[in-house]
Formats: structure tokens, sequence, C-alpha cells
């Protein structure tokens, strides 16, 4: 039997609403761009479309600008795991600005793997909101 191909399609990038982690609904897209003007509780990232993937891991990495986590370390990448539960899956990968906003500054590379393959990597350059 053949095996299916999965599609996989970066659905949309840039500026989102803010999400509810807790609500099965993803955030909505405000602005598509590459260049994300920051303030406390900006939310940004992207949302991968995934049909045919039922069953399957999804990895990713999350590399930010160095800042310091509650015990004055650098704080490492941002990584995890999430398995694909339907065969029309939506993915956000991203985070909301939280204080300082200083620190948070800078690009901000996303990528998302599957089965050990790099299946979606952006960087999102994060620059101070103009007052």
């Amino acid at each position: 039997m053949a095996k299916k191909k999965i599609d996989i399609v970066l659905y949309s990038y840039g500026e989102y609403s803010p999400w509810d982690r807790s609500s099965r609904d993803l955030p909505k897209i405000r602005e598509i761009t590459e260049i994300i003007e920051a303030e406390i509780g900006t939310e940004f990232g992207y949302i991968l479309k995934i049909r045919k993937g039922k069953g399957k891991k999804l990895e990713f990495r999350i590399i930010h600008p160095p800042f310091k986590d509650e015990h004055g370390a650098i704080a490492p990448d941002f990584t995890g795991e999430y398995y694909i539960n339907s065969n029309d899956y939506s993915f956000f990968l991203g985070d909301c600005i939280w204080e300082p906003l200083e620190d948070k500054l800078g690009p901000w590379r996303l990528i998302t793997y599957l089965d050990g393959q790099v299946i979606a990597d952006k960087t999102l350059q994060l620059v101070a909101k103009k007052p």
C-alpha cells in the first residue's frame, strides 16, 4: 500500500490576536509580516495547516534573543512536541511578549519538525512599537 503524502502549508505568520491557550480556537492573524512592532502582550508566530498527518509527532524549537530566566541565567531555546490529532490539523507556534520588553526584542526563529525533518522555519524580527 502506498504511503499517504502529508500536506503541509505555512498558512500565516506575523502578529496575531491574543491567544486563549485554554481554548481550542487558534489566534486570528492581525498582520502578515516578518517585522513585528512589539509591546507587552503582543502575540506572534505562525500557523501551519497539516492534512493527512494524524498520529504523527511535531517537534518545535523557538530560538529567541538572549534574556535571563528567573534564576538570572540565559534562558534556553523553547522546545516541545505535539501529536497531530486529526487529518485536518492547524498548529500555532509562537509566543506572547512579557516584561521586560527590551530583552525580548530581536530575531525569534521558529522551527517545526515532522519525523525529524524541518517542515517550517521562519524568523520574525521584534522591534519596539513606535509611539
